[in-house]
């Protein structure tokens, strides 16, 4: 669910137009995975690919636990989807936006009183709902090692809590400056959505999301120790002593509209389809998800010449990613567990893996 760089929502890799000449049956797809799954850190590794909503390749490598042991993962397999989330939390505002139930120039303490009346957030009457979005409202980050212990699967936390945690750390910037990416403007949106809608955040998933586009099998668990469904990978990161631990069942009330949703590689391809061909938001709206913030790092040099667009999310134990075509025909799913610390390598990995299936 973190480092910006990697979970930053939607990653634009250029405007070039997409290709999508491909056949019908991609047995490559299995091949891109077993590379995919030799790269270091990278315990087990799946992917499907879909165009015009049809499946048309699938691929799994690797193991489900640690040490080669309970075979492979299900390529239809459920996984976390990390910071994909937050696109869906940013998607369920904005329609709430469209419906005249809220403005994205409205400031925080106005939505939210309860953050100015218990000095959760500083400076809320300065924050507007455009700044929690994309990520310029200087909230501070409070999903760091150093301020949660990732190995808390029992804990509930209430989003107070985790609001808590965010407004012991300074502020680096002035509202609206620039680009910073912190899980707390998410834990805010949650709390926006449903103090309007008088239901979970959960409940307006399934009701805006999940349901209209066949989302059978997606769900957002919110407390712990409520885990993955059915047959699925186990990411595993080290702990204090060195030693991986089993990281099967992170903390549900983390997650949440920052980063908890589970899903599998065909319903994230519906999704993807439905919010880029403009099925879910008016264009107007879904350029304050997709246009670079102010202040964002350019997106680095990758391959395919601008054809493709890719949402990225991890946390300890797992990255996954969904790389999809600019006129959303075409999608690669992804969900990589691991057996090692989380870093850039893996999600590297999985753009050259969406580059070799769909540059062409």
């Amino acid at each position: 669910m973190r480092y910006a760089a990697l979970a930053c929502a939607v990653l634009m890799l250029g405007t070039a137009q997409p290709a999508h000449a491909h056949a019908l049956t991609r047995p490559e797809v299995q091949r891109v995975v077993e590379r995919l799954a030799d790269t270091q850190g990278v315990l087990g590794a799946i992917g499907e690919l879909y165009v015009d909503g049809r499946r048309v390749g699938r691929g799994s490598a690797g193991s489900r636990l640690l040490d080669g042991r309970g075979g492979k993962i299900p390529a239809d397999a459920r996984y976390r989807i990390g910071s994909q989330t937050k696109g869906m939390t940013a998607t369920v505002a904005l329609q709430l936006v469209k419906e005249g139930r809220l403005g994205l120039d409205d400031r925080l303490s106005d939505v939210l009183p309860v953050v100015a009346e218990k000095d959760l957030v500083e400076r809320a009457d300065e924050i507007t709902v455009r700044q929690l979005i994309r990520h310029t409202s200087g909230v501070p980050e409070w999903f760091r090692h150093d301020l949660v212990d990732i190995f808390d699967t029992t804990t509930y936390y209430r989003p107070a809590d985790l609001l808590k945690v965010s407004r012991s750390q300074p502020r680096s910037q002035e509202p609206g400056q620039r680009f910073s990416y912190s899980s707390a403007n998410y834990t805010l949106l949650t709390m926006i959505i449903e103090r309007i809608t008088g239901r979970s955040l959960a409940a307006e998933f399934e009701r805006r999301l999940f349901r209209p586009l066949g989302m059978t099998k997606t769900y957002l668990p919110a407390r712990p120790p409520e885990g993955i469904k059915g047959p699925h990978g186990h990411g595993y990161t080290p702990g204090p002593d060195g030693k991986l631990r089993d990281m099967d069942r992170i903390n549900a009330s983390w997650g949440h509209g920052a980063g908890g949703v589970i899903s599998t590689a065909r319903d994230m391809a519906a999704y993807r389809a439905a919010f880029i061909q403009g099925k879910l938001l008016p264009a107007d709206l879904q350029k304050v998800i997709t246009a670079p913030p102010e202040g964002a790092p350019a997106p680095p040099s990758l391959p395919c010449g601008g054809k493709l667009v890719q949402t990225n999310g991890g946390a300890a134990g797992f990255t996954s990613a969904t790389i999809s075509t600019l006129d959303g025909r075409e999608h690669f799913a992804v969900s990589t567990t691991l057996d090692a610390a989380q870093d850039l390598t893996v999600i590297k990995a999985i753009t050259q893996a969406g580059a070799d299936l769909l540059c062409s």
